[in-house]
């Protein structure tokens, strides 16, 4: 019975030993969820805050290429039906190529529509080059760059 005893004990302690070891483990695993969590939070803050400065900066580039300031679609239409009167060229703010492509295209009444042709055919080719950028190939080329012809 000694034995049996004895045996009892031992398994007892077993147990006890068993339980205490559970224990230490939840308590280990529950430290390791808080420090898991606190990291999520902190990678989600950060993550927040680089999320609102893309946001700000892709705003920031899409009011600048779409502001008022780009005139792509106005230009290149007008640049296709009226370019031999240099119209697309003062849009641009380009007053002196408009000058020379409006004398162009008036002094076609006197030469038989030659020089109003020309003019013509530079609204053409210009008006065709504006539609086939992007919007910011011609924001950047033509208003920042102040490319002026072709």
């Amino acid at each position: 019975m000694s034995d049996e005893k004895n045996l009892g004990d031992d398994l007892n302690d077993m147990l006890g030993d068993a339980k205490e070891g559970a224990r230490k483990a939840a308590q280990k695993a529950e430290e390791f969820g808080q420090e898991a969590k606190e990291k999520a939070s902190e990678f989600a803050e950060e993550a927040k805050e680089s999320a609102k400065e893309f946001s700000s900066s892709a705003k920031e580039t899409y009011n600048e290429v779409t502001s008022g300031d780009n005139k792509k679609l106005i230009t290149g239409i007008l640049a296709i039906l009226l370019g031999w009167l240099g119209v697309h060229k003062f849009i641009l703010g380009y007053n002196t190529e408009g000058v020379i492509l409006l004398v162009l295209g008036v002094l076609g009444f006197f030469t038989c529509g030659i020089t109003s042709a020309i003019s013509g055919i530079i609204g053409l080719v210009e008006g065709i080059i504006y539609l086939t950028k992007t919007d910011t190939e011609f924001h950047n080329t033509y208003q920042v760059g102040k490319k002026s012809w072709f």
